[in-house]
């Protein structure tokens, strides 16, 4: 593996602050950051469902896999320096539901993101983005 690429939502607060993150990060594979749905990677990644990455975090690698939900997350904690150990611990069958159960609350996270101020009152209607409700939560399981 010589390069992982990272689809993440720029409309998402959490994805912005994480990518802000993994670009602060010593690497040890070079990550390159995309936005989700955007023309490039659609043109890069013609065979994925461009919608479902906007709604989960999305990591593909050189090689053509493609990682998503808590994988996606260890995979980038993979490629980091200082976190690779963690990534490796996480990605073990038995630890695997913590990563997801991290995953799925970093997702929870968008709420406490918030502005006291957006287009449906205190919390832009519960969503950090203020998307209102159109945003889809991770699927459980």
């Amino acid at each position: 593996m010589n390069r992982l690429t990272v689809l993440t939502d720029p409309g998402c607060p959490l994805c912005v602050r994480f990518a802000d993150w993994l670009g602060r990060q010593p690497l040890i594979v070079p990550l390159e950051l995309v936005p989700a749905g955007s023309r490039e990677a659609r043109e890069r990644f013609p065979t994925l469902d461009h919608e479902r990455t906007l709604d989960e975090i999305t990591v593909v690698g050189d090689d053509g896999a493609v990682w998503t939900h808590e994988r996606a997350w260890v995979m980038c904690l993979w490629a980091t320096r200082h976190h690779r150990g963690m990534a490796e611990r996480l990605a073990r069958p038995s630890m695997l539901p913590l990563a997801r159960g991290a995953a799925y609350t970093a997702a929870g996270i968008r709420h406490l993101l918030a502005s006291s101020t957006g287009p449906s009152g205190p919390a832009g209607g519960d969503y950090a983005d203020d998307c209102a409700g159109t945003c889809r939560p991770l699927p459980q399981g």
